[in-house]
């Protein structure tokens, strides 16, 4: 079986004339470094802050581009709590709230405090 995509920035880059971080994905990348047994199952990838980002749009298509996005391999079942989106017949997570309760229902990690 193929494994889940996960797309995130890298921890630091240059934008609005200063470095900068997406907090969505330094939770996430906090999240893989709490529960490691996460990474075995994911195919993670860093991209880059320009737009379109071409590794996520090649495979959701045009207009598809936000980080973090989790992919969703094809087969992948998606439990009803959990609220995912559809493009270029692939299913999606593109927030942290979807993809740590894709998680805590797949993997049995923790809930993201806050969510409900």
């Amino acid at each position: 079986m193929d494994r889940d995509i996960l797309f995130v920035l890298p921890p630091g880059f240059e934008d609005n004339n200063r470095r900068e971080f997406c907090p969505e994905c330094a939770e996430l990348t906090g999240l893989l470094a709490y529960f490691p047994f996460l990474r075995e199952d994911l195919d993670i990838r860093h991209v880059g802050i320009e737009h379109p980002r071409t590794a996520i749009t090649e495979i959701l298509g045009d207009g598809q581009y936000n980080a973090p996005t989790l992919v969703l391999a094809a087969g992948r079942n998606l439990p009803e709590t959990v609220s995912a989106k559809s493009s270029n017949g692939r299913t999606y997570l593109d927030s942290i709230s979807s993809i740590s309760a894709l998680f805590a229902d797949r993997y049995g990690t923790p809930n993201r405090r806050g969510d409900t």
